[in-house]
């Protein structure tokens, strides 16, 4: 059997996406069974006769330009709600992933896969969870209807390669979990680089967590999530733990949400900006689900003010004052 796995992520952001977990794991059961299994890119059928025109034969792209017709299975995956369903793609596609529907799930014999990392060859890190949803229920987050509150998942000894000293985890909230902090201690001191690209919550912070932070060797930085002024307090508590086992807070990343009060997300940057170095990602809330999408100011605020680092030497007011631009109305007055 020819099995073909289409990533929508990858082909509406030019490559620029995340290897897709789910598709590695059916491209390992699927090669267990004996099957072929190759990325796949829906295309316009007289758009492929116009490349072969052009001496471009299919076999040539990547990934490969095939008729979806040879595939005896395709499989399509989606995580984001705003990547739109390729319209070449077939009606018998099995559509899975929670930019389609949040409650599709891999088969128990799927998921219990190790993941083919050969689907993805610029991936030289292995990807994993150690636990599976979260205890919060957050309005803008997703994980507790897909996946329910927090459990157990994997060893970390489950998820690294063997050509690979690099591990990035992916769980929501791996400090909700005792299995996730001892997997996390376990870790510490075995040569593994780690990244928890998610953030973790700063109000489950203590002495403990602080210690085996420190012990950990980190890919890059060591991330919190700022979704709200209420975790303010426990973030600046988190970076004194952290100082006082030798780490200082430029090896900080926060999350920051940006919600249409952008007042909020103002004052948290205020007080978060005080940690020497520290570094700030602000997100501009997004959720194509419920109606959700990012305003010109929530875009203006991430984009320049915080990504642009001008929140270092300036307010968001004396921003917004300097270059002519309304909040209010949305737009620069020039």
């Amino acid at each position: 059997m020819l099995i073909g796995l289409h990533d929508a992520d990858m082909e509406h952001l030019k490559g620029k996406s995340f290897p897709n977990y789910a598709l590695m794991k059916l491209a390992a059961w699927h090669k267990q069974q004996g099957h072929t299994v190759e990325l796949f890119t829906p295309k316009n059928p007289f758009e492929m006769e116009q490349m072969t025109l052009d001496g471009m034969r299919p076999a040539e792209v990547y990934p490969p330009q095939r008729k979806a017709e040879i595939y005896n299975l395709i499989y399509s995956s989606k995580i984001f709600d705003f990547t739109p369903e390729n319209p070449y793609l077939p009606e018998t596609a099995i559509r899975g992933g929670t930019g389609y529907n949040v409650k599709t799930t891999l088969p128990p014999e799927v998921d219990a896969m190790f993941p083919d990392y050969s689907i993805y060859p610029a991936c030289d890190y292995a990807i994993g969870f150690l636990t599976r949803g979260c205890p919060n229920k957050c309005s803008h987050c997703v994980v507790p209807e897909k996946e329910g509150d927090i459990k157990p998942y994997r060893g970390w000894r489950e998820l690294v390669r063997p050509d690979s000293k690099k591990l990035l985890l992916m769980d929501n909230n791996v400090l909700a979990c005792e299995h996730g902090i001892a997997e996390l201690e376990s870790l510490a001191g075995t040569g593994y680089a780690i990244d928890l690209n998610q953030g973790m919550d700063a109000r489950l912070f203590n002495e403990r967590i602080a210690a085996i932070c420190a012990r950990l060797e980190w890919v890059e930085y060591i991330r919190f999530s700022c979704d709200s002024t209420g975790q303010i307090e426990a973030i600046l508590n988190a970076a004194a733990l952290l100082r006082a086992h030798g780490v200082k807070p430029y090896r900080i990343f926060v999350y920051l949400l940006v919600t249409k009060d952008i007042d909020n997300a103002a004052a948290r940057v205020e007080a978060l900006k005080g940690l020497k170095n520290i570094r700030i990602f602000a997100q501009a809330e997004r959720n194509d689900r419920k109606g959700i999408i990012p305003n010109k100011a929530q875009k203006v605020f991430a984009q320049r003010y915080v990504y642009g680092n001008s929140f270092r030497k300036e307010t968001w007011a004396e921003y917004c004052s300097k270059r002519g631009f309304d909040p209010e109305k949305q737009k620069f007055n020039w």
